[in-house]
């Protein structure tokens, strides 16, 4: 597909992703969330973050890797301390990408 058709494509991809958020905003705007339901919805963004993250702390080529020779799984641990003790998402990723960084030739991998 040329450059030129691909335009059509991603303006479309953009309006029907605007469309469906903008649903959901003027939707729960108008309607009263019950209480079980809002606090339910809290969970979604660290479930969401969780099933993107653990796989790629833990599975290698297919295989879950829970030894201490793992250096994403070491530095991502360290992230999760930090971030947890320091609240600051800049701090955990700069720490995190350090602690990576830094392992991956100590680990040789």
């Amino acid at each position: 597909m040329s450059a030129g058709g691909w335009l059509p494509v991603l303006a479309l991809a953009g309006l029907l992703t605007f469309a469906t958020r903008l649903s959901f905003i003027a939707l729960l705007g108008r309607v009263e969330t019950p209480p079980l339901l809002a606090r339910a919805l809290r969970f979604v963004p660290p479930a969401v973050l969780s099933a993107i993250i653990l796989p790629e702390l833990l599975v290698r080529g297919g295989e879950v890797q829970l030894s201490l020779r793992n250096p994403r799984l070491l530095a991502g641990a360290l992230a999760a301390v930090v971030g947890w003790r320091s609240r600051n998402v800049l701090v955990t990723i700069g720490v995190g990408m350090a602690a990576l960084w830094g392992l991956q030739p100590l680990l040789g991998r």
